[in-house]
């Protein structure tokens, strides 16, 4: 038998934006998704998973103490930040890509954006030392706290049976992922229809629009859909267009510069989070490899927002307007000369982008619905900010 699956709930009363609830006990797996994959060296426990939430949530592991991994991970808005474009850690200082939601995030084979993160438990130390996001010098003022706050010696003794010296950012990092990784949310109105059998979960649009994605859309070339399950994530990286387009021109001067500057021991985490150019540099600035000039993980499309690493395509219609012209935001723009090859227009007509869009729009899971049509209420058409 598996790990303990907690699958995310929306408080139903008026604290509903203070947090989220969830299940105690082991739960059905959500219609629509697979199992978690759990590593075999941190297996989850109640114990753990509630020392994770409590880390994942305390704003003392920041140098202005007022900014927690949730202040870019709301539960209240889907784990993300929006409408911030991009994000911002403390002082209100901006990094140059957004906050991607946790939901779901388990699912991925590597982390951040760029993938520079191998699992769920590196990517937590990162954001804690980036001076744009936590900004603290070193991971020392954390550990101090766990070791010497009563709660967490408590709970680390409990969890770890560790104590003082014994406890280090091993295992803070494995509590943190260990709550990130009962953030699972299905059930969608796709997945009561795809998979569930029920014909009056989604309408005739949200149908045709699955047939587009499906054929003359090619979505499903990345966005992967199984028979059982959808993660709607190929795990890889692909250049489609976004970012490097505005930079395209300099790339041949500024990545051998970012490459040198990278091997005299720049770090690549603060690097692409302080440098805008360096951020659209996407996957090869880990790799250095040229076939990934400009590519960034394919996200999953469940409770989406905002679009794009760089929050700069603004609306679902404006991101399959985007594909449908060739992995061009409009038309009559140039093509990057790094585009991944299987980015070319699609000639979808005004009726397969709006079945399209409106498909999309099904994948949202039922507690975040109403957090997405408040954000689009509250934002003018084409101009919201994902």
């Amino acid at each position: 038998m598996g790990p303990p699956i907690h699958t995310v709930r929306v408080a139903a009363c008026a604290s509903f934006f203070s947090g989220l609830l969830f299940a105690a006990a082991a739960t059905a797996q959500p219609l629509g998704l697979p199992p978690v994959p759990i590593p075999a060296d941190n297996p989850q426990t109640p114990e753990k998973i509630a020392l994770g939430d409590k880390l994942f949530n305390d704003e003392r592991f920041s140098s202005t103490g007022d900014v927690s991994c949730a202040t870019c991970h709301d539960p209240a808005k889907a784990f993300t930040d929006s409408p911030l474009v991009v994000s911002e850690g403390i002082n209100k200082l901006r990094g140059t890509r957004n906050a991607p939601t946790v939901i779901n995030s388990a699912y991925y084979k590597l982390f951040f954006w760029d993938g520079r993160s191998l699992d769920m438990e590196d990517q937590a130390q990162h954001p804690i030392v980036n001076p744009v996001e936590m900004g603290l010098a070193s991971h020392d003022p954390v550990l101090e706290i766990v070791r010497t706050d009563p709660q967490y010696v408590a709970a680390f003794k409990r969890v770890f049976d560790k104590q003082g010296e014994q406890i280090t950012m091993k295992e803070v990092q494995q509590a943190i992922a260990s709550f990130e990784r009962t953030l699972i949310s299905g059930d969608s109105p796709f997945d009561r229809w795809h998979y569930g059998g029920d014909e009056n979960a989604v309408s005739e649009q949200v149908k045709r629009g699955f047939d587009v994605f499906l054929n003359k859309g090619r979505c499903v070339s990345c966005r992967t859909v199984e028979q059982d399950y959808a993660t709607f994530t190929d795990n890889r990286f692909h250049n489609i267009g976004v970012g490097i387009n505005r930079i395209q021109d300099e790339v041949p001067r500024f990545a051998p510069a970012f490459l040198s500057a990278k091997a005299q021991g720049t770090d690549v985490d603060k690097a692409v989070l302080t440098n805008p150019k360096a951020s659209e540099l996407g996957r090869f600035a880990v790799t250095e490899a040229l076939d990934e000039l400009g590519a960034f993980k394919t996200s999953t499309l469940r409770n989406v927002a905002p679009f794009m690493h760089d929050g700069s395509l603004k609306t679902l219609r404006d991101v399959v307007e985007h594909y449908n012209n060739g992995g061009v935001t409009n038309k009559n723009d140039r093509v990057n000369d790094f585009l991944s090859g299987g980015i070319r227009p699609l000639n979808l007509t005004e009726d397969e982008i709006s079945d399209l869009v409106a498909f999309l729009e099904s994948l949202t899971s039922p507690q975040f619905a109403a957090h997405e049509s408040a954000s689009a209420m509250n934002t003018p058409a084409r101009g919201m900010q994902p």
